[in-house]
């Protein structure tokens, strides 16, 4: 029975390869680097590439802005490149090596300088991914990807130096009061300085200094803000902690949004940039932070462009000072837990530290880190200009009595994807229903037949069509045994084969995991494995005794694993099994 179980951790030698590119820094054609450098010289336009993105300064932490330069502009990152970006940067050339090979959007093989990434993850695969690929396959160099945040307009695809999709009018009708967060969004110019503020730009900003520092953290603490990353902590209890922490202290925004099904700070991110801009000043001024960085998903090029629009705007304008900068992430789901994202900022791999020390102690650059992600800052101009207390009157609040303190407050973003007849981001106040939100957005598409809700993206949980009444609230979708996580909301027709969704949910924990801790690199591959079994009819022993072994691995990795990657990568596909009888 033991020895059943005990199969090759890698089904063959292009996986064992792939695991070797990640964690120990081998090529796929067993070439190992060291800390000696090669004989190859880099091309004239390499070195032009590397020296524009250092413009005169060599740190450590720009090693990832330098690898874009490269890959942006040859294709991909030659022995010769790394070579002369180690020796600028002063780097250890299987340090820079291993940096390269661990995100996705880099190559360290040749490759054309224009490859199409085409989504074949699940929100895409119902609308016919595998057949854009095909078709695109014969004529252009097709990269398959993980979700592309686009799942809005899916089946998706993204070009190698292309902008991406711009941010078109959605939202949701609040009843009663105007939108709040999506305000400008396809209203306002959002390359302009002047019609920002013209709609009221920069007034919370003011308001914040009348308030002083104290009074807006106040302020925060009152309007009962949870974090809207997934995790729900308290903004104000964090800001608070960041400001009494020891100077010099750093303010990191989350814009690393990968999780599968989920597009709502691409949307605030390409529609309001200069709303985000304005939270984040606040934000810093409120706790003291020296200098801020917005981490962007490497994949949100045009988000790119137009926060740096807006940060020179700004900044030309006398608005915010010099100490804003944007980093491009380069295709590393990890990096959205907020250590890695320290990592790669660093100019290292995107892998998670052990906690404590928490970020409040000891976060970017060892130092004292304020991190919040986009929608959460998003909510800051509006708490400041209308009080903490108006904030907390909006949703559930502290009437709450699912348990969650304080219950949820303000306005939620869902991203309404699938087969839904308007997919979107949609703004309600928190208490309303996952039905209430696919009414919203035009009610079920594709057959007319829902079978199943994914909540929260891949790391959250399916639901079945007669639990649609539950809250859509932190507090309403633990009763159910569910998340709200990135408030996914992925509709299924029942014409989907969920064998196949959950096939490529594992599969996408078993790609993104780092591999620094066993429970994750081991039970993400062991999951993937245990699924194909089933779906090849082939268990080990019965099905039954295969969900049983699927929940002692998902358990491992809950009470094992460093960061929430291991902690969730079995939510969703355990919950299905209980919900469904997919293999049965």
């Amino acid at each position: 029975m033991a020895a059943a179980r005990l199969e090759p951790l890698f089904p063959d030698r292009e996986h064992a390869c792939a695991w070797d590119h990640r964690f120990n820094g081998l090529s796929a054609q067993g070439i190992s680097l060291d800390l000696h450098f090669t004989a190859d010289s880099p091309t004239a336009e390499e070195k032009q590439a590397v020296d524009s993105a250092l413009d005169g300064a060599a740190r450590r932490d720009l090693l990832l802005p330098v690898l874009h330069a490269i890959n942006d502009h040859i294709g991909w990152i030659s022995p010769g490149a790394l070579n002369y970006a180690s020796r600028r940067l002063g780097v250890p050339p299987a340090e820079t090596y291993g940096v390269a090979q661990f995100y996705a959007m880099f190559s360290t093989t040749p490759r054309p300088k224009h490859v199409v990434h085409v989504c074949d993850d699940i929100a895409c695969m119902i609308h016919g991914a595998e057949a854009r690929i095909e078709s695109l396959g014969r004529t252009e160099p097709v990269v398959r990807s993980p979700c592309l945040g686009l799942c809005d307009r899916a089946p998706a695809m993204l070009p190698a130096g292309a902008h991406g999709a711009g941010a078109a009018p959605v939202g949701g009708e609040l009843p009663g009061r105007a939108e709040r967060l999506l305000a400008r969004i396809g209203r306002v110019d959002p390359s302009s300085l002047g019609d920002f503020v013209a709609t009221g730009g920069f007034r919370a900003l003011a308001r914040a200094r009348e308030l002083g520092a104290q009074g807006v953290i106040d302020e925060v603490a009152v309007s009962q803000l949870l974090g809207r990353g997934g995790a729900a902590f308290p903004a104000g209890r964090k800001w608070q902690a960041v400001a009494a922490a020891p100077a010099p202290r750093y303010l990191v925004c989350n814009a690393d949004e990968s999780e599968p099904g989920t597009f709502k700070d691409r949307v605030l991110m390409e529609g309001d940039p200069f709303g985000l801009i304005e939270a984040i000043t606040i934000a810093a001024f409120a706790t003291g932070c020296e200098r801020s960085y917005i981490y962007v998903r490497g994949e949100y090029r045009l988000a790119s462009e137009r926060l740096r629009n807006a940060i020179e705007a700004s900044r030309a304008a006398g608005y915010i000072d010099g100490n804003m900068e944007l980093r491009r992430g380069a295709g590393a789901y990890i990096c959205g837990e907020e250590t890695a994202m320290f990592n790669s900022i660093e100019g290292k791999r995107g892998e998670p530290r052990n906690k404590p020390p928490f970020p409040v102690e000891a976060g970017l650059f060892g130092r004292p880190t304020l991190v919040n992600n986009v929608e959460t800052l998003a909510n800051i101009p509006h708490i400041v200009l209308d009080g903490g207390a108006a904030f907390a009157c909006i949703g559930t609040g502290a009437s709450s009595a699912g348990g969650w303190p304080g219950g949820s407050t303000g306005t939620k973003l869902y991203c309404v994807s699938g087969h839904v007849a308007r997919p979107g981001v949609y703004e309600f106040p928190f208490g309303v229903t996952a039905r209430e939100v696919i009414d919203g957005a035009g009610g079920v598409a594709g057959s007319g037949n829902l079978q199943a809700v994914l909540l929260g993206g891949a790391a959250g949980a399916f639901i079945s069509p007669r639990e649609l009444d539950a809250p859509l609230t932190f507090e309403g979708t633990r009763a159910i045994g569910a998340a709200l996580g990135s408030a996914v909301v992925m509709l299924f027709d029942d014409t989907v084969d969920l064998k196949r969704i959950l096939l490529r949910i594992a599969r996408f924990f078993r790609e993104e995991s780092c591999g620094q801790c066993v429970p994750c690199r081991v039970g993400t591959v062991r999951q993937q494995e245990l699924l194909e079994r089933l779906d090849a009819g082939r268990p080990l022993g019965s099905v039954e005794s295969e969900t049983a072994l699927l929940n002692e691995i998902a358990q491992a990795m809950r009470d094992a694993s460093i960061c929430g990657l291991g902690h969730t990568a079995a939510s969703a596909v355990q919950s299905a099994l209980a919900r469904f009888p997919i293999f049965r």
